[in-house]
C-alpha cells in the first residue's frame, strides 16, 4: 500500500473517531461497486463507516415487465439486440438467452453501431436501450440514424432523490457516479439535499471521495464536491445533454425496486415514433399478461438496490443464485452488487497489502 493511501485512511480513521456515530455512505454507480470490492475498501473503513451499494446497475434497476416486453417480442419473432448483461436477465417468459435457445433471433452488441450493421440485414430490428445518461446519448445518435429502440434509459439523480424520500435508509452521504457526470456536470446534484462528492474509480479516487465526505459531515455540510476534476466539468457535456434530449422525452420510469419514480424515465419523441418500438408493436405488447411479471420471489435485489439488504442477506445467495444459474439480475451483471460480492468474496488487492 502505497504512502499517499496510507495517510488519506489516518485521515478517515481521525475523522470518524471524531463524528463518533454510525455513517451510512451509499456509492451510486456499478462501477464504482466494482472498485469498491476489487481495493477491498470497505475491509479499511473504519468500524462505524458503513459503505452500502445503490441503484447504480442499469441491468439491476430495468423493471421486471421491461424484461418481459422485450423477451415477448424476441418469442414474436421479432429481431432483438442488447447488450451482453441484459441477455442473461431471467424474466416470467424467460431471458433473451432462453428466446435465442428457442429460435428467436436475438443477438448481443457491444455498441449501437454494431446494431446498426444488424439493422441492415434485419430491417425490422428492435435494438434494447438501457442505461443512464452516458449510454442514453448513444442511443440517441443511433435514433437519428434509424434504429427502432425499446427506450428503458433512465435519468439517474431522481433515484437519489427517491432514495431519500423514502427514508428506509438514513444515507448521511453519496459517492455519485463518475461516468453519468460527465455527462451531466455538477450542478444537477445541488438539489439534493445531502453530502455529495463526484469521483473517479481508482483506490485512491474513492478514498479521497470517502474523506471529503466525512469531512462534510464533521463541518455539518452537505454540499456537492468534485474530486473527479480530470474528467468532470461543471457544464457536463453540453453537447451531449443537447443528443439525448433532441431525441427523448422525460417521462415517469419504472424502475425494479422502487416502481414508478416520477420524471425519470426516457421515451423516445413523438418525431421518432416510428421507431419507438412500444408503439411500433404494440399488438405483441397489449397481449401480455403483467400479473406474473408482478409476483414477488425470494430474490431481494429490489432490496439490494436500495441499500435495505447485503448480498449475503438474500436467502438465495450462492444456493440456489449464481452467476452461472442467477435468479435476479443483481447476480447477472457484472456490476450488480450479488455479482461483485460472489467474485471478490473480500479477496482483495489492497486488503491483502494491509497485511504485508
Amino acid at each position: 500500500m502505497n504512502k499517499s493511501i496510507q495517510n488519506i485512511i489516518k485521515k478517515i480513521d481521525i475523522l470518524s473517531e471524531k463524528i463518533g456515530r454510525r455513517i451510512n455512505l451509499m456509492e451510486v454507480c456499478g462501477t464504482h461497486t466494482q472498485a469498491v470490492a476489487r481495493y477491498g475498501i470497505r475491509e479499511l473503513m473504519p468500524k462505524n463507516i458503513r459503505l452500502t451499494s445503490g441503484p447504480g446497475c442499469p441491468v439491476c434497476v430495468t423493471s421486471q415487465e421491461d424484461i418481459d416486453m422485450i423477451v415477448n417480442l424476441a418469442l414474436a419473432g421479432i429481431p432483438v439486440a442488447t447488450y451482453g448483461d441484459m441477455m442473461r436477465v431471467p424474466g416470467v417468459y424467460g431471458s433473451l438467452d432462453q428466446a435465442r435457445e428457442k429460435g428467436a433471433k436475438v443477438f448481443t452488441v457491444y455498441s449501437v453501431e454494431e446494431a446498426l450493421v444488424l439493422q441492415k440485414k434485419y430491417p425490422d430490428l428492435v435494438f434494447f436501450g438501457l442505461g443512464f445518461e452516458t449510454t442514453a446519448a448513444m442511443t440517441a445518435y443511433a435514433v437519428k440514424k434509424g434504429l427502432t429502440v425499446f427506450s428503458v434509459h433512465k435519468l439517474f439523480i431522481p433515484a437519489m432523490k427517491a432514495l431519500l424520500k423514502l427514508g428506509e435508509l438514513k444515507i448521511d452521504g453519496f459517492i455519485n457516479p463518475g461516468h453519468v457526470s460527465t455527462i451531466i456536470g455538477v450542478k444537477p446534484y445541488t438539489d439534493i439535499k445531502a453530502p455529495q462528492v463526484i469521483t473517479g474509480f481508482i483506490a485512491e479516487d474513492i478514498l479521497i471521495g470517502i474523506y471529503m465526505l466525512l469531512r462534510q459531515l464533521a463541518e455539518n455540510r452537505a454540499e456537492v464536491e468534485n474530486e473527479y476534476l480530470r474528467s468532470v466539468r461543471q457544464e457536463g457535456n453540453p453537447a451531449a445533454l443537447k443528443s439525448i434530449f433532441e431525441v427523448f422525452d422525460v417521462e415517469d420510469g419504472n424502475w425494479r425496486g422502487f416502481g414508478v419514480i416520477p420524471k425519470s424515465g426516457l421515451e423516445i419523441k413523438n418525431k421518432f415514433k416510428n421507431q419507438n418500438a412500444k408503439i411500433k408493436y404494440k399488438k405483441i405488447l397489449d397481449k401480455i399478461d403483467f400479473s406474473k411479471s408482478k409476483k414477488t420471489t425470494a430474490c431481494k435485489c429490489g432490496e439490494i438496490i436500495r441499500g435495505l439488504k447485503e448480498p449475503r442477506e438474500c436467502p438465495l445467495f450462492k444456493k440456489l443464485c449464481t452467476p452461472e444459474y442467477p435468479v435476479g439480475p443483481c447476480m447477472v451483471s457484472v456490476e450488480g452488487a450479488c455479482n461483485v460480492e460472489y467474485r471478490y468474496n473480500q479477496n482483495a488487492k489492497i486488503k491483502n497489502q494491509k497485511s504485508k
